[in-house]
């Protein structure tokens, strides 16, 4: 599973993940999802560690459970 290692000040992220591009990013304190380069627009993350589990969780077939 892809790690996040975030600096304080940084607002985005990416890397590739089994041959599929993960990146996500900060804007008005949420941060957004694109995975392929194709925003996500149907989910937003309180931060980004959440946001990159999720869309390994998407590359891998394996579907996160909300919390409840």
């Amino acid at each position: 599973m892809p790690r996040v290692e975030q600096l304080p000040d940084q607002d985005f992220w990416s890397d590739v993940y089994r041959g599929r591009r993960l990146a996500v990013f900060k804007h008005h304190g949420r941060w957004h999802a694109y995975l392929d380069n194709m925003f996500q627009f149907n989910v937003v993350f309180a931060t980004a560690d959440s946001a990159v589990r999720w869309l390994a969780a998407r590359v891998d077939g394996t579907p996160l459970k909300r919390a409840g």
